[in-house]
């Protein structure tokens, strides 16, 4: 980093981290909600930091999916899509549509769920995630987010190439040393070592090897790390750039207020876009844009044939419940938690019997079997709050501009 920059990430771990969210205007329109005493992030949209961190456990809104925790370096995959879906376009024939996007290694689905918010509508997008556990959480993430055209699959990169699907967008936020979190989580420093970043940097040139093979010609593939060592970075860039003669580096525009850190590898100057805590306004990322030359030809409609033939040799997952029944129920606070918690309710007397579902603040949270006495509850068990505190009042931290947030 240089001893300037390196002091100033020393002096971070001094301050506490910045702490932002991500809106989901699926289910909160622009101009619906505001957050009070919060700023944007500059190089997100509909994103913004808090001055606290709240309880964000006990926020149903949270779990309705209006809006997901994110890391604000995170989002800097936005503002890179922004101008990247522009440029893609630009390099293909008009008759290339729907785009077809793919995260490799997306669990716990921060950066799918803003990937899904901003492609197109008709776009499907794939999130994969190796591990099962993982790839649970993953798939509740993108559950409650609610999009359409949104695949989960649980696979290695390697099942991806022998599948022979192809893709026009790749992320792959790839497994990594984790320095970029040594602020925000104790755990990375006692698990860091020399072997690990020798182990990483390794993979993550097999993972991308995977991936480049399912990039279609004129795609593009957004690489990015959590850590800060060249090794995982700038290296594996350059070894990229030298393995595959089709792969050129696509510079995305940053402001300098913004404080982005370019390359740190000596002799090594193609755009590459790098967070520090204690320079930007976030934890740490690696990012950098890469496009494998060429156009693609081929005039594809809505989820072909051959497609689907090639899905089935993914694993993909289901979604755990239908969280919607054409009766909505509306819950108070008090009861919301509870039925977050996967408790029994009672409804009004005048509920129908049968499939409900309940709500708060009209964002549905899932389904109840009500049979009168009682509402059975069928929120998934693998997503119940467990903690025992309930707090007396609700802290909103999203406000309704229309209704009565009590």
């Amino acid at each position: 980093m240089g001893e300037e920059r390196f002091e100033r990430y020393l002096q971070s771990f001094e301050e506490e981290p910045p702490v932002s969210i991500r809106v989901n205007t699926l289910k909160m329109a622009e101009g619906s909600w505001k957050i009070e005493d919060a700023t944007p992030v500059p190089w997100c949209r509909n994103a913004f930091y808090l001055q606290k961190r709240p309880n964000f456990t006990m926020d149903p809104l949270l779990h309705a999916g209006c809006y997901y925790v994110q890391e604000a370096a995170s989002m800097f995959l936005d503002e890179a899509l922004k101008q990247m879906h522009t440029a893609y376009i630009s390099h293909q024939p008009s008759a290339i549509r729907p785009l077809t996007a793919l995260d490799l290694c997306a669990a716990p689905g921060g950066k799918s769920t803003l990937l899904r918010s901003a492609l197109p509508k008709d776009c499907v997008l794939y999130s994969n995630e190796p591990i099962r556990n993982r790839a649970n959480i993953l798939l509740e993430n993108v559950t409650k987010w609610g999009y359409e055209n949104h695949i989960v699959t649980n696979n290695y990169p390697k099942d991806y190439r022998r599948s022979k699907l192809r893709f026009d967008l790749i992320l792959c936020d790839v497994p990594c040393s984790g320095e970029g979190m040594f602020r925000k989580d104790e755990a990375t420093i006692r698990e860091w070592s020399e072997q690990n970043v020798e182990k990483c940097w390794q993979l993550q040139r097999e993972i991308i090897d995977d991936a480049w093979a399912c990039l279609n010609p004129g795609g593009l593939l957004i690489y990015s790390t959590c850590t800060f060592n060249t090794k995982e970075n700038e290296e594996n860039i350059r070894y990229f750039l030298e393995q595959y003669d089709d792969m050129e580096v696509v510079p995305v525009d940053i402001k300098p207020e913004w404080h982005i850190t370019g390359s740190l590898l000596d002799g090594f100057h193609e755009p590459v876009y790098r967070f520090i805590p204690g320079i930007t306004r976030s934890e740490g990322l690696f990012m950098c844009v890469l496009r494998k030359r060429g156009e693609k030809r081929e005039v594809r409609g809505e989820r072909s044939d051959q497609r689907q033939k090639q899905e089935r040799a993914l694993t993909i997952l289901s979604p755990l419940t239908t969280l919607h029944s054409p009766l909505q129920v509306p819950l108070t606070y008090h009861q919301a938690i509870a039925y977050l918690r996967h408790e029994a309710l009672v409804l009004p007397e005048e509920t129908p019997r049968g499939l409900v579902t309940v709500c708060f603040q009209d964002h549905p949270l899932g389904l109840v079997k009500n049979i009168g006495s009682r509402a059975n509850n069928l929120y998934p068990k693998e997503w119940k709050i467990k903690t025992t505190h309930i707090p007396n009042d609700y802290e909103a931290i999203l406000r309704h501009t229309e209704s009565n947030t009590d």
